[in-house]
């Protein structure tokens, strides 16, 4: 909630519909969650590439990335976790605005702060993602290090470790990176989005 006074929204003379018209395309939020390890910003990565190359306007917001900039005086507790989703939320429904196929890869390992994401956004336009995959799978893998780092006590609030993830009840898509590849993976999200109408 704002607490700003005195402020007033003022609309373009250019829609989002319009935007969308030019653009040949819907815009829409691909929310990617998951644990650390999961294949959030991998396959994200290779869609947005998928997706160029169909001349489809796209952006993508990763989780390190956006940590970098705009949510760097954020830390991991509960509640800067939510801020940050929150931030992110905001940022989508403005890149939907703008007509784009945002792509966000960010853990987001509350479900109540996944859902208020889709309600800033709208139900329509928000898709969220899950790249299933184990905890084990996901330690095995563990491409930053920190997995470990937060086993020997090195990381605080680590999701999957000493801090909560609650996997998505009913997402739009499921991929299973223990099981499919990244092309298949991209493949699920292409065909998911045609047969949706979205592109």
């Amino acid at each position: 909630m704002s607490t700003s006074t005195n402020i007033t929204w003022h609309d373009s003379k250019v829609t989002k519909q319009e935007r969308q018209k030019r653009n040949a395309h819907k815009s829409a939020v691909l929310w990617f969650t998951g644990l650390s390890g999961s294949g959030k910003s991998t396959i994200s990565v290779a869609l947005e590439k998928a997706l160029y190359e169909t001349h489809v306007q796209t952006y993508r917001l990763d989780g390190d990335n956006v940590r970098h900039g705009l949510n760097n005086n954020l830390g991991f507790s509960p509640e800067d976790r939510t801020e940050n989703i929150r931030r992110i939320g905001e940022v989508g429904k403005l890149m939907v605005d703008a007509g784009l196929i945002t792509l966000t890869a960010f853990i987001s390992p509350y479900k109540e702060d996944r859902d208020h994401a889709r309600d800033m956004v709208g139900p329509d336009e928000f898709i969220e993602i899950y790249t299933k995959c184990s905890l084990e799978k996901c330690e095995i893998r563990d491409p930053k290090g920190l997995y470990k780092k937060a086993r020997q006590g090195e990381i605080k609030e680590f999701t999957g470790i000493n801090a909560p993830y609650e996997s998505p009840v009913d997402p739009e898509i499921i991929v299973d990176t223990e099981k499919q590849t990244v092309e298949e993976s991209v493949n699920v999200i292409l065909d998911y989005l045609k047969r949706n109408d979205y592109i």
